[in-house]
């Protein structure tokens, strides 16, 4: 665990951007392997244009991670969120309720918005608007979107008091769900049940 807490509290940058890259590469081959949908389109023409949004996305990200870092780093100082004033418990319980929480506020939120206020789903949008959803499909998003969304993960951070290492981790792991998520791969129907 404390190997965990160290390496995700000083995370380059561009860590960050291999797992990302290493993601869409794995999740891209197992695409071409075994897919779910046989779609008859341009594979490498598709996939720049989606790279295209997830570079604009990283950007976002990349920018506003000094003030995730600032904030972060002021909360804990201060003992600032709601994290501080759960009881004490196991490491991986602590991980786990601070992940849920992180997730819900700066994902679940945004999307929720997204989908039930007009003006932003303009932006959403352009994620729904592939038309051949794939791995790829996962960072398709405005860079007004990214924004948006990094405005959700400040005030997660802020209001749980969130050290970085979680907000690191959280990012990560949910990169990574999201790749798989959108990933046009057959699984077997066991898998496939119990993760529906």
């Amino acid at each position: 665990m404390e190997t965990i807490v160290q390496y995700f509290s000083s995370i380059s940058s561009l860590h960050r951007l291999v797992i990302l890259a290493s993601g869409i590469a794995f999740f891209w081959i197992l695409e071409t392997a075994k897919p779910m949908f046989n779609m008859r389109y341009k594979k490498w023409h598709h996939a720049g244009i989606n790279l295209f949004f997830t570079t604009t996305t990283i950007v976002v990200n990349f920018v506003m991670a000094l003030i995730l870092l600032k904030i972060s780093a002021w909360s804990t100082i201060d003992n600032f969120g709601i994290l501080r004033y759960l009881p004490t418990m196991n490491f991986w319980v602590y991980a786990l309720v601070g992940l849920l929480l992180i997730d819900l506020i700066s994902a679940y939120l945004p999307h929720y918005e997204e989908h039930n206020v007009n003006f932003l789903w303009r932006f959403h949008l352009v994620h729904y608007t592939d038309t051949f959803v794939e791995t790829t499909t996962a960072n398709r998003h405005h860079p007004t979107e990214s924004a948006i969304r990094f405005v959700f993960t400040t005030i997660a951070v802020v209001a749980l008091g969130a050290p970085i290492w979680l907000v690191f981790l959280y990012q990560t792991l949910s990169v990574i769900a999201t790749q798989f998520n959108h990933a046009n791969i057959a699984l077997p129907q066991k898998v496939d049940r119990f993760l529906s």
